[in-house]
């Protein structure tokens, strides 16, 4: 296990060129592109998610394109729509964002669910389908669907199908004093966002990401370890403080994660551990709290770790070749 670690190294080192701090985001990114997944972001404005999300797009040597929702977005607006030429008197595809490796929706809960529903096929299917034909997305298509937590009003709340269809979610939080005093003394030396193009960010070497892929497929996953993690998905299904528990794409979605951070970590096989880090990611968007856990402060997070405490964790006895 060499090109995974290295691919986190390398993205790791030029994205702090750009990004102050949040490196467990910055790591969850990686694990999200090397499992080819989708992702919601969530966090107040003004924590660099957009520079974060270009600056890796930069990085990995992928296309990127932004969608700034809003309430009259219009599905074609995505996808794209058929416009006739007069000249040869025949329609052709004006190409929607969508057709890009990176996506960024932007406050995708400000569109309505017209739009949001538009997503659901680039998301499940890799593809998208106008005028009754199929166009196929690039194979690296990853959409980052961003949130904003604390503003309600004018927003279109997603549903639980196309939520359960995003990998991870994603949550950044308000950097350290120290963080934020580094990035006060970076735009007092002339750092400029909207300057991307004249930093200095070295891109991946061709091959890597998708060397780092064919790693996370090789990760030995032992059977004891299987029954676990189908066991903290069920246990969300029957938990007191939870209305709406994981489906079984979770448990899904659980296996692929926690391979993904062994495979970082330059490990050939699972641990325990690697699942209960994915746990976080993978289920707080998938289960829905009842309202009076809710009203006593109990966070989706602390039932997961609630969650992972009650569930027996296997012995896993790995054997490595020397």
């Amino acid at each position: 296990m060499e090109h995974f670690p290295a691919l986190a190294s390398h993205v790791r080192g030029e994205l702090s060129k750009v990004i102050v701090g949040q490196h467990e985001v910055i790591d969850q990114l990686l694990v999200l592109l090397a499992c080819n997944g989708h992702a919601v972001i969530e966090g107040v404005p003004g924590l660099a998610k957009t520079l974060m999300v270009k600056s890796l797009a930069r990085v990995c040597g992928l296309n990127y394109h932004r969608v700034q929702c809003t309430p009259d977005l219009m599905p074609a607006d995505v996808t794209g729509t058929n416009v006739f030429n007069l000249q040869d008197s025949s329609f052709h595809l004006h190409r929607g964002p969508v057709f890009t490796d990176l996506l960024l929706v932007d406050e995708i809960n400000r569109t309505p669910p017209r739009t949001q529903s538009a997503l659901l096929e680039a998301m499940e299917e890799r593809q998208v389908t106008i005028d009754g034909i199929r166009y196929p997305l690039p194979e690296n298509f990853t959409l980052l669907a961003t949130q904003n937590p604390i503003e309600f009003e004018g927003t279109y709340p997603l549903p639980e199908a196309q939520l359960d269809r995003f990998l991870l979610k994603i949550k950044i939080s308000y950097p350290s004093a120290e963080a934020e005093a580094e990035i006060l003394s970076r735009y007092e030396l002339g750092f400029d966002p909207r300057r991307l193009d004249a930093i200095a960010l070295t891109p991946l070497d061709v091959g890597l990401l998708a060397a780092a892929r064919g790693e996370i497929e090789r990760v030995k996953v032992e059977p004891s370890l299987f029954p676990y993690m189908v066991a903290v998905v069920r246990r969300t299904r029957d938990w007191p403080a939870i209305s709406v528990g994981a489906s079984p794409r979770a448990a899904v979605g659980l296996l692929f994660v926690a391979r993904a951070l062994a495979a970082m970590d330059g490990r050939e096989y699972l641990l325990p551990d690697d699942v209960k880090a994915a746990a976080g990611p993978v289920l707080r968007h998938r289960i829905l709290l009842k309202p009076e856990a809710e009203l006593e402060g109990l966070t989706t997070d602390q039932v997961i770790e609630q969650v992972l405490a009650t569930v027996e964790v296997p012995r896993v006895m790995q054997t490595v070749e020397h």
